[in-house]
């Protein structure tokens, strides 16, 4: 088999979990991190646009064509050291994953393996190398707690970088790596880096302890799933499976026969506002939660429900003659945005607007959309 190989007409509904998106120029499926380099340089060389893809899961692409490349990491590879200068008692173990990893095959493992730090990031579709960019988290995590370094090829340097945890300035679903969509690239002639950013990630390389137990648990609903008060721990094992069950339950588990998982997870980032806007726009009863920074935190869920925006809620521009929903909020859980069967990218971006505009007209808060955003501006 060659390190990479190309496929004709391919679409973006074949390759994200949304199922939509239109049809691609060419489709890389890369199997070395040679052919993954050397896809995306060419695609810079040429000047044509480049998306680095693994899960596809944190992805809404337009219906319309995608004139560049897309690359496919196909790479699934885990490996263990001991970290250097560890002490005599639960030495941290550094366990580095290949960017296309699936991402709960590395938490499935490192919690076989009695390595506690991921366990409460179970079940999260996607990729090792997406993990990072938006600094997944979930119920009390995220991969800022236990990501050392990543290694990246650089399109601006043109060669492979390690940057350290620190050098991502991480934030609340940010990194540098994110916020460099947001910045002109002067390898670019001035245009925005994008739909990748500057740095394509090879691979993630993390700290987990060697205890068998989770890390503290920080999420009260999983802490009462579990027994225990907040800030204890437990089983790696134990926190794992309630993990699951719970993401279950809110259709946050992929399966292919469900369409309540035909969809990019969470769709829409909790608002974090200034005290003053949240004493002014939040209503009694809403969650407030007290930030590092000083701001408050709120719940994008609650926000919707209380919109008037219940579970499996569409407009009726999504729906057939019929008033069958083609994409719909999900019957589980209302952050979800999902497809139905038959839906496009249009009446997904419709509902998506239509959430927005009712939490406004409700709250005045404006909500940001979570997925990466292909042919479509908010």
């Amino acid at each position: 088999m060659d390190d990479a190989a190309a496929h004709p007409t391919p679409t973006l509904a074949d390759l994200t979990t949304f199922r939509v998106g239109g049809p691609v120029a060419r489709l890389v499926e890369a199997d070395t991190e040679s052919a993954l380099v050397e896809a995306v340089s060419r695609a810079d060389a040429a000047g044509t646009p480049c998306l680095v893809l693994g899960g596809g899961s944190n992805l809404l692409a337009s219906d319309s064509p995608f004139p560049g490349v897309v690359v496919r990491d196909l790479r699934g590879e885990i490996t263990h050291s001991q970290a250097q200068g560890a002490g005599p008692i639960c030495d941290p173990v550094l366990v580095t994953a290949t960017a296309g990893t699936p991402w709960d095959a590395l938490v499935a493992h490192s919690v076989e393996q009695g390595l506690s730090g991921l366990e409460a990031l179970s079940g999260i579709p996607g990729s090792v190398g997406a993990a990072p960019v938006q600094n997944v988290g979930a119920y009390g995590a995220e991969v800022a707690d236990t990501l050392v370094h990543l290694r990246a090829w650089d399109r601006f340097a043109e060669r492979v970088v390690t940057l350290e945890a620190a050098e991502l300035d991480f934030g609340y679903r940010m990194s540098v790596l994110k916020r460099s969509l947001e910045n002109p690239s002067p390898a670019r002639g001035g245009r925005l880096w994008g739909p990748t950013g500057r740095w394509a990630v090879l691979e993630a390389t993390f700290g987990l302890a060697a205890t068998g137990h989770s890390a503290p648990i920080r999420y009260a609903e999983l802490a009462r799933r579990l027994g225990v008060e907040v800030g204890a721990v437990a089983p790696s094992r134990d926190v794992r499976e309630a993990v699951l069950e719970l993401r279950a339950s809110k259709g946050m588990v992929l399966d292919a026969a469900d369409h309540d998982t035909w969809s990019a997870g969470s769709f829409f980032t909790n608002p974090v506002l200034d005290p003053e806007a949240a004493e002014r726009l939040l209503p009694e009863g809403a969650p407030r939660f007290p930030t590092a920074h000083g701001q408050v935190k709120t719940s994008a869920a609650w926000l919707i429900d209380h919109a008037g925006l219940p579970k499996g809620w569409a407009p009726e521009s999504v729906c057939d003659d019929r008033g069958v929903a083609r994409a719909s909020l999900s019957t589980k859980h209302v952050l979800a945005l999902t497809n139905r069967g038959g839906a496009s990218a249009a009446d997904v971006e419709a509902l998506a607007r239509a959430v927005i505009t009712g939490v406004e007209d409700a709250w005045g808060i404006t909500l940001v959309p979570e997925p990466v955003a292909l042919g479509i501006t908010w």
